[in-house]
C-alpha cells in the first residue's frame, strides 16, 4: 500500500498522516483515494474516539495537484466528481468523533477546506490559508463557502473567496478560522496532545457535545454544500473558466466575458 497517507494509533486516538511532502500533500487521484480510505476506516473504527490529522513537511495540503487539474481518473462527470469529494468533508462533519487538524504552511484550496470540516484546528506561525479557485474560473466546491461563513463571517468570508487573497496565522486566528497558533516546533505536541485528550473523554459525551454544537449551522452547511455542487458544475462548462485555463498555461492575463 502506498504510504502517501499513513495511519497510527494510540489508545483510542486515529493519527492520519499526509505524507508527499515534495508537493506540500497536494492531492493527486492517487493520494486521494488512500486518504479517503484511511480516513473512512479511522472514522468506522468503532475502537477510535478521536482523530488527529497532520502533514509531513513544509504544509498542510496545498490542495488538489495542479498536475492533475481537470483530470478525471475514473472517467467520471464532473458532477459525480465534487460530489464524490464532497462526501469525504460530509463524513467528515458527520461523524461523532472529534477531529483536530494540525495545520502548517499551506493551507489552500482543497487543503483549506480539509482543515475548515474539521472540528479544531490547530496552527503554527507559518500558516497561509486560502481559497484561490476564482483565480482558475472556479468557486470552492467542498464545503468552502459554507464553512468559512460560519467561523468568520460573510463579509471575511467573501474577502478571501472572492479576491482569492490568503491570510496568514495571525489573521486566521483573529478571525475565528484558527482556534490557537503555536510556534513551528511546537505544533505536533500541541495538536497531540489536544487530541489525546479528546480521545480520552467519554465517546458518547464527544458524540452528543458535537451533534448539539453542529446543529447550529449543520443543515445549513450540508445544503450550501450541495449547492456548491451545482454551481461547480456550471462553471466548469463556461468560456471563463476556460479562458482561465488558458491564460494560466500561456502565461498572460486572463480576458474574461462574464459566461
Amino acid at each position: 500500500m502506498s504510504d502517501v497517507v499513513r495511519r497510527e494509533d494510540r489508545a483510542a486516538l486515529a493519527i492520519v498522516t499526509l505524507n508527499r511532502p515534495a508537493r506540500h500533500n497536494a492531492m493527486d487521484d492517487e493520494m486521494s483515494d488512500v486518504f479517503h480510505g484511511t480516513l473512512y476506516a479511522a472514522l468506522d473504527d468503532p475502537g477510535v474516539s478521536a482523530i488527529l490529522l497532520r502533514a509531513e513537511g513544509k504544509s498542510f495540503c496545498s490542495g488538489r495537484d495542479t498536475s492533475v487539474l481537470g483530470h478525471r481518473a475514473r472517467a467520471e462527470s464532473d458532477f459525480h466528481f465534487v460530489r464524490r469529494h464532497q462526501d469525504s468533508r460530509l463524513r467528515m462533519m458527520d461523524s461523532t468523533k472529534p477531529i483536530v487538524a494540525a495545520v502548517k504552511g499551506a493551507a489552500i484550496g482543497g487543503g483549506c477546506e480539509m482543515a475548515l470540516a474539521c472540528d479544531m484546528r490547530i496552527s503554527d506561525t507559518t500558516l497561509t490559508m486560502g481559497l484561490p479557485e476564482i483565480d482558475y474560473g472556479l468557486l470552492p466546491d467542498t464545503g468552502g463557502t459554507q464553512l468559512l461563513t460560519a467561523l468568520v463571517g460573510p463579509s471575511r468570508a467573501k474577502y478571501m473567496i472572492m479576491s482569492g487573497r490568503r491570510i496568514d496565522a495571525a489573521t486566521a486566528l483573529a478571525w475565528g478560522a484558527i482556534d490557537l497558533v503555536v510556534e513551528p516546533g511546537e505544533l505536533d505536541a500541541a495538536a497531540l496532545e489536544l487530541a489525546s485528550e479528546l480521545a480520552a473523554k467519554p465517546p458518547i459525551n464527544l458524540a452528543m457535545a458535537k451533534q448539539m454544537i453542529d446543529m447550529m449551522h449543520g443543515p445549513a452547511i450540508r445544503a450550501g454544500t450541495r449547492a456548491e455542487l451545482l454551481a461547480q458544475t456550471a462553471l466548469f462548462q463556461t468560456a471563463d473558466y476556460h479562458e482561465a485555463r488558458a491564460a494560466r498555461r500561456e502565461k498572460r492575463a486572463p480576458v474574461y466575458k462574464g459566461n
